[in-house]
């Protein structure tokens, strides 16, 4: 991704949250992708957080890898990431066997998170390009995508940067409509999965700084059939900057309700508006972590979205974007000191 630059609420409003999103159980051992009891050993979800944790992440590998190698240190840091709940982003080739794998592991309760992120012309040819050859075969993956959901409980965040490309001039024109075409239609396959709630990506504050700019172009796009919006995926702006932002854009599409990345937001953006400030910055950590019971009321949900430990990109000595980087996520952990 090339741009991604009062607090309580009754305890009955939070428990429905939970519930709507996890179901009236969640508690029971935990699982492996069979439905089996993990003989790894499935980390407890965070209080108050209804999603699955994938006990075959890469944080998780790496937590074995050093504890094999006496790392036993660096081991236990790490596991503040490798035992909270982190968004699976699908293949772009085909979505079907990392989704059921998660469907299998969360066995019918936990909620998986998803990332749909194969939208055509992606990210204009920056760092992350790439997405579905045309039109009818991103309609195709998503069709595979919805069906490899099945009935179980699942979040989606629909195609980060895809509406805000179209806003800041990066998407040529000539994109434009089919864009907004294929996302309304990826919202209505989506919904219909019965378990499944979709938010549509708005981008974050810190690159399109006022909420009318993207209003529209997220109404062209089905913002309304969706669950609501998301916000600040794969970046670092502050809870309190993103819901700001947030509740503002709520306020002109008829009260939808949001949700917020921060995994990495902890220490917020990178100060001095410094070159690719939203491409593996210095200095970062963990931010909130994932949970349903986010004290406002139109914040349904702070997730992990971008995995933390995820290169950005080539830049500041990372791998290529999405890549594992062990060295970069053990910082962010450590620095969250959570």
């Amino acid at each position: 991704m090339s741009s991604r630059t009062p607090h309580s609420i009754a305890a009955t409003v939070a428990l429905a949250l939970a519930l709507a999103l996890a179901g009236c159980s969640s508690a029971g051992p935990a699982r492996d992708d069979t439905g089996a009891p993990a003989v790894r050993g499935e980390a407890a979800p965070t209080a108050g957080s209804p999603f699955w944790v994938d006990p075959r992440s890469d944080a998780a590998r790496q937590v074995e890898e050093w504890q094999a190698q006496g790392r036993t240190d660096d081991a236990k840091v790490l596991r503040r990431i490798s035992e909270r709940p982190v968004a699976d982003w699908p293949a772009g080739d085909d979505p079907v066997p990392e989704i059921r794998r998660a469907v299998r592991g969360a066995a019918g309760k936990r909620t998986v998170v998803l990332v749909a992120y194969n939208i055509p012309h992606r990210d204009c040819g920056l760092y992350s390009a790439g997405g579905a050859a045309d039109g009818q075969a991103y309609l195709d993956w998503i069709n595979s995508f919805a069906d490899a959901i099945g009935d179980a409980r699942a979040l989606v965040i629909l195609e980060p940067d895809a509406v805000s490309h179209l806003v800041d001039g990066c998407t040529p024109a000539e994109h434009h409509g089919e864009r907004s075409q294929l996302l309304a239609e990826a919202i209505d396959r989506l919904k219909q999965q019965p378990g499944t709630k979709v938010y549509l990506d708005a981008g974050n504050p810190a690159w399109i700084k006022e909420p009318a700019k993207i209003a529209e172009p997220l109404r062209t796009a089905g913002v309304a059939k969706a669950d609501g919006f998301s916000l600040n995926v794969s970046n670092f702006q502050t809870d309190d900057a993103v819901k700001a932002f947030g509740t503002r854009l709520s306020g002109l599409l008829d009260g939808a309700h949001f949700t917020v990345d921060t995994s990495r937001n902890g220490e917020g953006p990178l100060p001095g508006e410094r070159e690719e400030a939203w491409c593996n910055p210095p200095g970062r950590s963990l931010g909130t972590p994932p949970t349903a019971e986010t004290g406002d009321a139109l914040v349904d949900a702070y997730l992990w979205i971008k995995r933390p430990g995820d290169s950005d990109g080539p830049c500041r000595g990372g791998p290529s974007a999405g890549t594992w980087w062990p060295d970069y996520a053990l910082g962010l952990a450590r620095r969250s000191g959570t």
